[in-house]
């Protein structure tokens, strides 16, 4: 890599995931459009044809209109290919594929345990973590030996368990864990000054935030436009909106399909709690009590959010399949589009041609002086020239420090449990997940089923042991 004029050139990209159908041309269309970094991008990934896909769809982007600058796109077949000598590192990856995935999620149905994402928390989050880590614990081990001083960049859920893995294994790492919840809910506080103070919506960056918590279950202490405090605007819209939604959403379909929510559950948590809970309603959902928004699917339609099933990832994933197909023949034209992720922006404040100040995860250092250090929490943190700085938030106000006080020791005991290759001490911490109000006998049957399904890829645990289990 090198520095021409305010520039850098020649950075080394690699991407752990690379065959991706839908981040990975989001990360391409922001690269592109970026002028001050110009360099490779070695995609990798376990399907090495999508990979391929996606070396071909990369450089078409060099010649689409407003392109500002040039990446080069290799397809590798090794993860040390792809890591060697890079600046940077992309982590996306599904561990597993969408059978387990089924699972994760559905399994869990039998028992009246209903879940909207499965990804991050409850059953689904826990038993997706126990093949998850593994794998970042390789991904680990492979920076470490290819790459020791690269950034590493993680958009792979259970966010906050991934990076714990990441320095667990390579405790020297550069990582840390990217997510646009919070994006979601500036936008949703322009929204809230349009209504109450007529307002025209501001970049949702001129909203300005103090966060706290573990990722999903983010939340914000304050909030500014300018010098308008919002917490007051926010209490009137809530007070306006809490019982109908912020928008009509009566389409009964959502449970099947829906990412989208009417924010009934983040202003219903307001209203008890005094803060904003700062992501989707699908994910703040999932870590309340079961009984509060999951209770079953009527509930979820009268709380205005959907259960994402895994067959409408099935459907997403045939379409997107179908659009890389058309990307790779010219018949869809591609175009540069703003994600409003801010990868790009993290990187070239980490290369020193920016600062920057975004919320994202890595261990607590004290950042949140009251949860467990080394703990994975969200914040914001400053970004400058090779160095990410968390910006320090104090305690976790008292409402609501029992909420996310009892996640975080989930996680940690997730972690250790993955670790550790303890299924003992996961059952335990599964058996404590708030959506788990079944009986200890009902949860270890429902544990050990899910195990099962997912069991080639949990080669690294004694699952006949614990099938022996009394």
């Amino acid at each position: 890599m090198k520095y021409i004029e305010n520039r850098a050139e020649d950075v080394k990209i690699a991407y752990i995931g690379g065959g991706s159908r839908g981040w990975a041309w989001g990360l391409m269309s922001d690269l592109v459009a970026c002028e001050d970094m110009s360099g490779k991008m070695y995609l990798y990934d376990i399907d090495f044809e999508a990979a391929c896909h996606n070396e071909t769809i990369g450089n078409m982007y060099n010649s689409v209109e407003g392109a500002k600058s040039h990446w080069d796109y290799y397809a590798v077949k090794t993860i040390d290919e792809a890591l060697d000598g890079a600046n940077f590192v992309i982590i996306s990856i599904l561990p597993g594929t969408f059978d387990e995935m089924e699972s994760d999620v559905h399994t869990p149905e039998k028992y009246g345990i209903y879940q909207s994402v499965g990804d991050t928390t409850g059953p689904g989050g826990i038993v997706r973590a126990l093949r998850c880590i593994p794998m970042f614990e390789d991904i680990a081990k492979a920076v470490e030996r290819n790459c020791p001083k690269a950034w590493v960049i993680n958009y792979t859920n259970p966010m906050t368990l991934c990076v714990k893995a990441l320095y667990d294994t390579f405790p020297q790492i550069k990582a840390f864990g990217c997510c646009h919840e919070v994006f979601g809910t500036q936008n949703f506080l322009r929204q809230v000054l349009r209504d109450i103070c007529n307002i025209d919506e501001p970049d949702r960056r001129e909203i300005k935030t103090d966060v706290i918590g573990v990722n999903h279950f983010t939340w914000i202490t304050n909030a500014h436009y300018k010098n308008i405090e919002l917490f007051d605007v926010y209490q009137e819209y809530v007070s306006k909106y809490k019982d109908i939604g912020s928008r009509d959403k009566s389409d009964t379909n959502w449970m099947n399909n829906s990412f989208e929510c009417a924010e009934r559950v983040k202003m219903d948590l307001f209203s008890k709690y005094g803060y904003i809970a700062a992501a989707g309603d699908r994910h703040l959902a999932e870590f309340c009590e079961g009984s509060w928004y999951l209770k079953n699917p009527e509930q979820v339609k009268e709380w205005k959010f959907g259960l994402t099933t895994v067959q409408y990832r099935w459907d997403d994933l045939k379409e997107r399949l179908e659009r890389s197909a058309k990307l790779m023949s010219g018949e869809e034209k591609l175009e540069i589009w703003n994600t409003d992720e801010e990868g790009v922006q993290q990187m070239r404040a980490l290369l020193g041609l920016t600062d920057f100040v975004t919320n994202v995860n890595i261990p607590n250092v004290g950042q949140i002086a009251n949860l467990p250090y080394g703990a994975v929490v969200e914040t914001n943190a400053v970004f400058r020239t090779d160095s990410l700085i968390p910006v320090m938030t104090g305690n976790v106000p008292d409402t609501i420090y029992p909420l996310i006080a009892r996640i975080c020791g989930e996680q940690e005991m997730v972690a250790k449990a993955c670790r550790e290759r303890d299924l003992e001490l996961a059952f335990a911490a599964f058996c404590n997940d708030p959506l788990v109000t079944i009986s200890t006998d009902d949860a270890k049957k429902l544990f050990t089923e899910m195990i099962k399904n997912t069991s080639k890829y949990l080669t690294m645990y004694d699952l006949e042991a614990w099938e022996k289990r009394e």
